[in-house]
């Protein structure tokens, strides 16, 4: 029997709910895989909130590492025993064990443990497509980072450096600019006591910088916009606070002639090359030293309700995994 999370309405984290599920044989192209970690990402309090909507009932979560138990009809990459490890696009990571798409695993590493693996996944190939596939960073740009604490911004902030970027890392607290700090950030900016766009004005001699990654949204567009070099480049990739809404074209005109876009991994991680390539990539910078996993905090994966309102309310900093 598998226990498996599902949520049958929108909502709160109070919808979670929980089920013993007897699961099928894997089938044509499946393997049934038992998790020993299960990655906690914003994106999963999207589709629980209706943000991103869902079928309904729903599976959540969508990283995960573990081990291979069977595999169904055609799978011939995986056998028994194989350590393995998914960041989706399926969801249903939230469970015991369960059946996913061969095409969607691959192998980890021996050097690569699995609650590693849980935590940087997901959060790590959305730093490589921001970094090298959609902003294309250059050796010598300055880039701010908004969120830097968190696990994609934590990460972000190493990728940065080993690419020969200067690091501006926004975050809420001074325990989280040290953290940030340790990452390899040249400035840091506490945006509870300080005006981000001034101090990023004032860092770069009143110019702006070049490109922006912005993962909170709604609650940085402006400081986002207020912050960027003439044609630069804002690349809002999430909703932590709030949705960007009602984009006035004119304001990018008036602000510099800027570039704005809104990416998802999926549509940088498309085939089966453009995702391996992307693994590779996120195994080696790992194997540099180049990013460290910072698993800030773990539950019990029947407490991922308590994660979510951890997760939404700040209180969380780097990485939070569920454990089965």
């Amino acid at each position: 029997m598998a226990r498996v999370a599902f949520f049958d309405k929108i909502g709160g984290p109070e919808v979670i709910q929980w089920r013993d599920v007897t699961l099928p044989p894997p089938g044509k192209g499946e393997v049934w895989m038992r998790n020993t970690a299960v990655g906690l990402n914003y994106i999963d309090t999207y589709h629980r909130s209706g943000v991103y909507p869902v079928d309904l009932p729903s599976g959540l979560g969508s990283e995960a590492a573990g081990v291979v138990m069977a595999v169904g009809e055609g799978v011939t990459d995986f056998a028994p025993g194989d350590r393995v490890g998914t960041f989706g696009p399926s969801r249903g990571a939230y469970a015991t064990e369960c059946n996913v798409p061969a095409n969607q695993l691959f192998k980890l590493p021996d050097t690569l443990d699995d609650r590693t693996a849980a935590a940087m996944l997901l959060k790590g190939t959305t730093a490589e497509f921001l970094v090298e596939r959609c902003a294309q960073v250059q050796p010598g740009q300055t880039v701010l980072v908004h969120a830097a604490a968190g696990g994609v911004g934590h990460i972000l902030v190493g990728w940065l450096k080993a690419t020969g970027a200067a690091v501006i890392a926004s975050v809420g607290s001074e325990d989280k600019a040290a953290r940030t700090r340790k990452a390899g950030a040249d400035h840091v900016i506490l945006h509870k006591s300080e005006d981000i766009a001034t101090r990023v004005r004032e860092i770069t001699d009143g110019e702006g910088v070049p490109i922006i990654l912005d993962g909170v949204g709604g609650a940085t567009w402006a400081a986002s916009l207020d912050s960027a070099a003439r044609r630069g480049l804002i690349v809002s990739y999430g909703n932590a606070g709030g949705v960007v809404d009602g984009v006035n074209l004119g304001i990018l005109a008036r602000k510099g002639s800027l570039f704005v876009t809104r990416p998802t991994l999926f549509d940088y991680y498309v085939t089966p090359e453009e995702r391996q390539a992307g693994i590779a990539r996120l195994f080696a910078m790992l194997d540099s030293g180049a990013i460290t996993p910072e698993i800030g905090q773990t539950f019990a994966l029947e407490d991922a309700a308590d994660a979510h309102r951890a997760v939404e309310s700040g209180e969380t900093s780097g990485s939070t995994l569920l454990l089965p």
